[in-house]
């Protein structure tokens, strides 16, 4: 058994769902995953927020747009009036399921049922036309097997326990469909994995039937070795280990939901990267094996907020940076850099939801200065740390370029550098030019 996941804009018009069935059509036994059709999220996100602010005229408008568009995408995507008039009957319900929030007051519940409807529409869409071309295959709510505990974190238990129930019901299938992201929470109400959480549902699926494979399907062939929206003439990595590409993943590499490495690396189940676009292309392998040393690839992370505590109470002291910790713990931010001297403490943050609570019970502890709109640049690569000439090349390239903070040694698989987002593209050129 392997596991496909597609990401939105694999699946984002007839002919690429077309193209995707054409991919999956074959006698591998299969559990393939789905994003929702690429802008779907946006638009439903949209139009939950347009209903907490009851502006039900306007969210209602925005709901006739959307299902207009689906009812145009299974005009054209299917071939018989049955397949059409059945696609219509479920598009029909699934709209008129989020007109029904426009006569109730919207709740937190309701806003994630309403995020829910793009993958339940893209799954079924692709189910249905399936059917059509004559291809077996069995559509599985995620809802029926996919859980989170009360913490927000997947219980795999569970997962494991209620998917191979679904699975066993079906013995002699070979293909079944199921969608990302969506998920229930403890108390049975729909909830989601957030955005991205579909690489993350892939990933946990594989685990919990032991794939032999886990494969992300999307629209870039594989990792590169640099950002190619900022750098020309990037390339494809064909190996890396799940270390790397969890860091890389983490720090803005936008191909792989940082979550999934995980559950993959936990089974030691293989995850392959591959472009739907261009399906012959090798694309990324990410194992427990790595091949080489040194570095491999960049990743740059923006709206990233620095944040320097100084006290001459830290000068000799225990327990200093526990009180620190524990004021981010208890706001739920967590920290990506730290750098630390005698009399002060930097560290970096991507949320700043309770940034002004934060700062103003770091204040009790010495004086706190704050840089907003910096960038986390990542260079990754297997044992960069002990590679004798990595962080010579690093400092090298970034010569013209102000750095603000430095993190080396905490991995042996990355070097951290942090500057102001102004010099991103600079400094990615730059270590491009002096690294590859």
């Amino acid at each position: 058994m392997i596991v496909m996941k597609f990401g939105g804009t694999s699946v984002g018009s007839p002919e690429r769902i077309k193209s995707v069935v054409n991919l999956i059509n074959n006698e591998t036994p299969k559990i393939v995953v789905l994003s929702a059709m690429s802008g779907t999220t946006n638009t439903l996100v949209k139009i939950a927020g347009l209903f907490y602010d009851r502006k039900q005229t306007e969210a209602v408008a925005e709901i006739d747009i959307l299902q207009n568009k689906y009812e145009k995408v299974a005009e054209e995507l299917f071939d018989s009036n049955e397949s059409k008039n059945e696609a219509a009957e479920f598009i029909k319900q699934r709209f008129d399921l989020m007109r029904g929030f426009a006569l109730k007051v919207f709740s937190i519940s309701d806003e994630k049922t309403i995020l829910a409807q793009g993958e339940l529409l893209s799954t079924t869409l692709t189910h249905i036309y399936c059917k059509e071309k004559g291809i077996a295959s069995v559509l599985v709510s995620a809802l029926n097997f996919m859980r989170v505990d009360r913490t927000g974190e997947p219980d795999t238990y569970y997962i494991r326990e209620q998917i191979n129930r679904e699975l066993n019901e079906y013995p002699d299938a070979k293909l079944f469909i199921t969608q990302g992201f969506i998920c229930r929470n403890v108390t049975g109400e729909t909830d989601n994995l957030k955005r991205g959480g579909s690489d993350y549902s892939a990933s946990l699926i594989g685990q919990a039937v032991n794939a032999e494979e886990i494969q992300i399907w999307t629209d870039i062939d594989g990792f590169h070795n640099n950002d190619p929206r900022y750098v020309t003439n990037t390339k494809a990595i064909r190996e890396l280990s799940f270390d790397e590409a969890a860091e890389l993943a983490y720090f803005g590499a936008k191909i792989l939901h940082p979550a999934s490495v995980l559950p993959a690396q936990v089974a030691n189940i293989p995850v392959l990267l591959k472009n739907t676009m261009s399906p012959e292309a090798q694309g990324t392998i990410i194992s427990s094996q790595t091949k080489g040393e040194g570095i491999k690839a960049i990743a740059a992370k923006d709206d990233i907020t620095a944040i320097k505590i100084k006290s001459g109470r830290m000068f000799m002291a225990y327990g200093f940076l526990r009180k620190v910790f524990e004021i981010f713990e208890s706001y739920q931010t967590p920290i990506d850099m730290i750098t630390t001297s005698e009399i002060a403490v930097s560290l970096t943050v991507d949320s700043t939801v309770h940034l002004d609570r934060i700062v103003a019970e770091l204040k009790n502890y010495g004086s706190v200065e704050v840089d907003r709109n910096m960038t986390i640049i990542c260079i990754v690569g297997n044992n960069v740390m002990t590679s004798k000439d990595s962080i010579s090349k690093v400092f090298k390239a970034l010569n013209d370029v102000p750095v603000r903070m430095v993190s080396y040694g905490g991995s042996r698989h990355n070097i951290s550098i942090l500057t102001d987002s102004a010099h991103k593209n600079e400094a990615l050129n730059s270590l491009n030019g002096y690294l590859f």
